[in-house]
């Protein structure tokens, strides 16, 4: 479900996506790092890439700002050319792995990088980019005093205070405890509202199913899945927990789904696009066989859940 490396390139910086990338390919002295990766992100939309540690995440992210040089391969940005400084000035860069002064204060951590983007961005609205990362009360405080979670939320209101129409965040809540990370979450459905587009890796894969438009899973470099939630968690589960259940209740499970057993507990994987109103029907032909319901419970295929089943399938191909 990758993008189509012939997909026409956009021409129209207004209304180009905020991120496009073709055939994107690194390789480090004979490891492949990234292979024919191809994507984008609209306009106000949130990403979500995904994948297992050493699956190339990082390495696109960072082919994408300009930070590596490709093999191979074309990014836009915001419609203009990757390379050009005046595309990435209107992205937000949060990366995994940073380090500010110890010696500065906040606020002088800010007041730096709006300097270094080349923007007039006024003392009264840097302060409030602390504030939206609730940093309000800790603006004139050292960052030698700062703890790894704080840290966090500066890189944050780093990567937002320049106005960015692209924001693209490496691990954003992963110093963070459940309060910070559902103020990120908040705060990217905020972006979201604005307009402004995200490109989220994350390993907080429930944190990604909450604020993701799409997601572009990577495996080994290569694209080993794309699209949105809903056509990614296409199928739907049913779980049962039954007794007496006779070799022809196990055939009409069967023929109802793909269907796995822990116990006296079955789970029914349906097809996608399986009318729920059958589910009765299938009860109902259950008890005629003899068979004894005690719960039946709807549910969903988790992202998790998804992401699991496409590694080991790109495993075993």
């Amino acid at each position: 479900m990758s993008l189509d490396t012939a997909e026409r390139r956009p021409e129209q910086a207004a209304s180009a996506p905020a991120v496009w990338c073709s055939g994107l390919r690194k390789r480090y002295r004979g490891r492949v790092a990234v292979d024919d990766v191809s994507f984008t992100v609209g306009r106000g939309e949130v990403v979500g890439l995904l994948g297992p540690n050493g699956a190339g995440k990082t390495t696109a992210i960072k082919m994408l700002l300009g930070l590596v040089r490709p093999d191979a391969g074309e990014v836009l940005l915001l419609g203009q050319p990757g390379a050009d400084p005046r595309a990435r000035a209107r992205v937000g860069y949060l990366p995994e792995l940073f380090r500010y002064q110890p010696w500065l204060t906040a606020s002088e951590v800010l007041a730096l990088h709006v300097r270094l983007a080349g923007v007039d961005i006024p003392a009264a609205e840097q302060r409030e980019s602390l504030a939206l990362v609730g940093l309000a009360d800790r603006a004139g405080d050292r960052l030698g005093g700062f703890s790894k979670g704080m840290q966090q939320r500066l890189g944050l209101a780093v990567a937002l205070v320049a106005r960015p129409e692209l924001v693209v965040l490496d691990e954003p809540t992963s110093a963070l405890d459940p309060i910070g990370r559902a103020d990120v979450r908040d705060l990217l459905l905020e972006l979201k509202s604005r307009q402004v587009a995200v490109l989220l890796n994350s390993h907080l894969i429930g944190e990604v199913e909450r604020v993701c438009d799409r997601v572009v899973i990577l495996d080994k470099g290569r694209v080993a899945a794309a699209g949105t939630l809903a056509e990614l968690l296409g199928q739907n589960e049913l779980r049962l927990r039954l007794d007496t259940v006779s070799p022809q209740a196990e055939q009409r499970l069967a023929a109802a789904g793909s269907v796995s057993r822990d116990g006296d507990n079955r789970t029914v994987r349906l097809p996608a696009d399986l009318d729920p109103a059958t589910v009765p029907d299938l009860v109902a032909d259950l008890v005629r066989l003899g068979v004894r319901v005690h719960a039946v419970e709807p549910g969903r295929i988790s992202l998790e859940q998804r992401l699991l089943d496409i590694l080991r399938h790109e495993e075993h191909a």
